[in-house]
């Protein structure tokens, strides 16, 4: 694996629970890894009504992960699906706050959105 491949790298481990899964992020949302996200999420989304992304182990986003965050935030509304999001690391919390996506994710499931920090 080239160097460049290193630093852009993100795994995925998913917890299925009837109904609900728990993705644990690792690495970097980023473009030419944020279509990983994606697929799987879009997989679980027929199954699964609450998805929780935890974003503990996830070190940067940039524009093209945000945008998959987003993507994916419509497509479980579509869905009638939850998206949640926790554990923010601070440039996350700071990227979602600088472009007006906390309350957008706050307000997506029924309960609100649990972001630990």
């Amino acid at each position: 694996m080239s160097n460049a491949a290193a630093v852009n790298f993100l795994t995925l481990d998913v917890e299925l629970k009837t109904g609900k899964a728990l993705i644990h992020c690792h690495g970097r949302l980023v473009g030419g890894t944020s279509n990983v996200l994606y697929a799987r999420v879009h997989e679980l989304l027929p199954v699964c009504k609450r998805i929780t992304l935890d974003l503990t182990d996830l070190k940067f986003v940039d524009s093209m992960g945000l945008g998959t965050l987003v993507g994916l935030y419509i497509s479980a509304k579509k869905a009638d699906s939850c998206l949640e999001l926790i554990n923010l690391g601070k440039q996350i919390r700071e990227l979602l706050g600088i472009t007006h996506l906390l309350g957008v994710f706050a307000g997506m499931c029924e309960q609100g959105i649990t972001m630990k920090f």
